[in-house]
This record gives structure tokens, sequence and C-alpha cells, in this order.
């Protein structure tokens, strides 16, 4: 089908053939498609949606538009996980060495800073030596060794779905769920999984702020993944506070590395990072279903399996080999720490948390601009949760800032975001809210 009749099918709400999909993506990748083409589709796609089917066709093209990676040497599957996105989400930096103490392999592909949020290269970049975007003989070698990596994209991974998305962003079609969906489920079909675990936020931190659109996100993750063959199960979960106690690069390997080596762990982070895991075990056949799976990935954590996995791969990919030991040793740290004291004594009864996560790129720890640096170092920490007592000894957070004045404006931007109140306050919803798996797997799922 010419490029012209295939965004004319989809502009007038017609439905693609999975060759012409093919086809068209196969021009992305060789450059016959030209950007107002590639464009066009994306505007008609954004207006016009895609069925399943439509969807699974994109996926598998823009998988198969690069290299697609190969594990059969190994001996346990192929699992990973992908969030949407939200305020101190640090889980993959658990979740991946707990998987793979548990008999997993997890070949992460992660992403940096997006918007408000956190991106987990920007974590793993404040550890120093630590290579985020190795060859892929090298990634693929700390898998087999370590059981898990957790890198850049590659150059050869799913480069359609680069050039699409970098033409989503200039315009206004990076919202269009088919499309998102499609981008995400390409870069790990390309990445040789043989199942996929979803975290998919919803809150006041989310991309999703409503839960219906949350809803609406996981599912059809999860049927398109299903349908191009991956197995997946979406699990939405609340992002209507930080995940944790730190946001912020340097912060949060530190709350990561104090999580693993037992000496803190949050209790909605060990929920979530426990649900992940066990789903990812389930799916891979490692465990029955997924309470099971959390227990499983709760003992790794016990006896300190975890942990012992987290430091084989900072070293294998050129970390510290003692960061579990000394992480003080190499991790950086603010110059100035100030405590954010209320103007009253009460309890935390409501967060904007996406305004905590700007107040952390404010402080210079995320991106304004693609191009922008990071401040590894600053940051939010000891960060007061829903339902938290404050008063003047015990502050709503901690900044970790360059400079005294971006301290005080730090400060005050997470006053403004913290409601105080008097009496009682709950600690608001389960950091678990629900699970969804499109209608692609057995109903044990369900």
């Amino acid at each position: 089908m010419l490029p012209q009749e295939l965004i004319r099918t989809k502009r007038d709400g017609g439905r693609l053939k999975a060759d012409a999909v093919a086809g068209f993506v196969a021009g992305l990748s060789d450059g016959s498609i030209t950007e107002g083409q590639a464009a066009a589709f994306a505007m008609a796609v954004f207006f016009q949606g895609l069925d399943a089917d439509e969807r699974a066709a994109l996926t598998r093209a823009m998988a198969a538009s690069g290299r697609v990676l190969a594990w059969h040497d190994l001996p346990g599957p192929v699992l990973d996980k992908h969030s949407t996105g939200g305020v101190g989400d640090k889980v993959s930096l658990m979740l991946a060495p707990i998987v793979a103490a548990c008999g997993g392999y997890v070949p992460m592909i992660s992403g940096r800073g997006l918007g408000h949020t956190g991106g987990t290269l920007d974590k793993l970049d404040s550890i120093p030596g630590y290579a985020t975007s190795p060859d892929l003989a090298t990634f693929q070698r700390v898998v087999r060794e370590a059981g898990c990596a957790v890198i850049g994209q590659t150059d050869d991974l799913a480069p359609a779905d680069r050039r699409l998305y970098a033409i989503r962003d200039v315009t206004a079609t990076v919202e269009s769920i088919p499309l998102i969906v499609a981008s995400i489920l390409s870069k790990k079909l390309a990445a040789g999984l043989q199942g996929l675990v979803m975290d998919v936020k919803t809150g006041s931190g989310a991309f999703m702020t409503s839960l219906d659109d949350a809803r609406d996100l996981a599912d059809a993750i999860a049927e398109t993944a299903n349908r191009a063959g991956l197995p997946t199960v979406a699990l939405v979960t609340d992002m209507n506070q930080v995940l944790g106690r730190s946001a912020g690069n340097a912060l949060e390997v530190r709350e990561a590395i104090a999580f693993l080596a037992g000496a803190d762990r949050d209790p909605r982070l060990l929920d979530v990072t426990l649900a992940l895991a066990g789903a990812m075990l389930a799916l891979g056949g490692l465990a029955e279903h997924p309470e099971a799976g959390a227990a499983k990935a709760a003992a790794a954590l016990a006896d300190g399996r975890a942990a012992e996995r987290f430091a084989a791969m900072v070293a294998a990919l050129g970390g510290p080999a003692d960061l579990m030991e000394r992480p003080d040793a190499h991790l950086p740290r603010a110059p100035v720490v100030r405590a954010v004291v209320p103007s009253g004594s009460g309890r935390v009864t409501a967060v904007d948390t996406r305004a905590l996560g700007l107040a952390v790129i404010e402080l210079g720890g995320g991106r304004r601009r693609a191009s922008d640096g990071i401040d590894h170092a600053v940051g939010l920490d000891a960060v007061a949760g829903l339902g938290d007592p404050v008063d003047e000894r015990a502050p709503i957070a901690l900044v970790h800032a360059r400079c005294e004045a971006s301290a005080a404006r730090a400060a005050e931007a997470v006053r403004r975001a913290v409601t105080i109140g008097a009496g009682d306050a709950t600690a608001g919803a389960p950091v678990v809210i629900e699970r969804r798996t499109g209608d692609r797997l057995t109903r044990e799922w369900r």
C-alpha cells in the first residue's frame, strides 16, 4: 500500500492490514517515509486510534525494525518490568536483582527522566563508573553473569520507534495511547523477553492522573503485548505520594541500597516491589502464582541474595565493587541540607506529588530540556507520607541543595505541595490498586 493510501485509510477511520503496517514501518527505518508522512500517520492515529490487532501489528513491526536479542542459552526465563513513571520510583534498582536472585534473568532497558518524573538511568549515572550505555556484547555478558543489567536503549533496538517518537514529540501526538503502547512494547519485544510486568501509575504524581485513564492504558498494553506474543500483566499502582522517602538521583540510590541491605524498607515501597516481583516470577514459571512469587522475593531480600546480585551488576558495569558496603564513599552529596518545617503541627492529608517532582527539577535534579545536565546530589529525603505527623521536630522533608537560595525555594515549594490537617488521617489507598491482564492470559491471573 502506498504511504499516502495507508494514511488516508486511517484518517477516514479504516482498519489497517498487518502487511501495510509492516511496509510503513520499514519505510520509517530506511528513510523512504518522509517526516511529513510520518507526522500525518501519527496524527491520524491520534484521532482515529488503532484496534488491538493494529496495535499488535505496529508493535511487532517496530520491534523487528532493528536487532532482536536472543537468550536461548540461559537456564531461566527472561523477564522485565516497565513503569510509566513517578516521583521517587526507584523500584527497578531493587526489582531486577531480586528477580535475578530467584532464578530469572532481567535485561532491563530503562529511560531518563521525563517531565516531573525521575529516570532510572539518571539514578544509575550517580554511581561513579557505572556504564548505562554499554555495547550489546557487554550487556548480554552482564545479564548472563549477574542475572540482571539495567541500561539505556541502544541504537540497534527498535530504530523505527526512535524515529517515530521524535516526530510525535514535535507534532503533539505523544499522548496517543496506541502509539504509547507500541513504543513501550516494541523495545521490550526487541530485548527478547519471555514475560513483562507493567507498573501503570495513577494519581497526582503520575502521567495518568485518573484511575480510568490508567486502567485504559494498562488494558491496552496487556492486550497488545499478549497478542504480539509477549505474556504481560499490568499492575495499577498509587502515585498520590512519593514512593519511598526520597526523590533525587543519588538519594534514591542510597535508599535502594538501604532497602536491599535491610537497613530501611519503607512499607509502601516494599509492597509494590514485592508485588511486581511476584508477578514477574509467576509469569516466568518460577512461582505458582503471584503471591508465592512475592514470598520468594521476600526470602531473597531477607537472606541477602538480592543485595549480592545488585553488587555484582554494579561492579560488572564498571561501578565500585564496594558500593553496597560504602555508599557514602562513592555517591555524591549536596553541600546544603535543610529541614522543611511546617507552619503548624498536624498530619499530612494530601500531597501534590507532581509539585514535589518539579521541586527536584528546580534544584537541578532533573531536566527542563533534553540537553540539560543533572546535579545527581540534590533532591528531597525523609519525605513525609500521607497520614504522617509533622511539626517543628518532625519536618515535612529534608532538602538537599547546591546553595542556600535554591534550598529556600525548594522548601517553600514543598510546603505548598503538602496539605496538613488536624486530627487523624489515613495513609491513603493501597499502593497496589489492581492487576489487569487484557484478554489473553489464563483465568488464574484475573
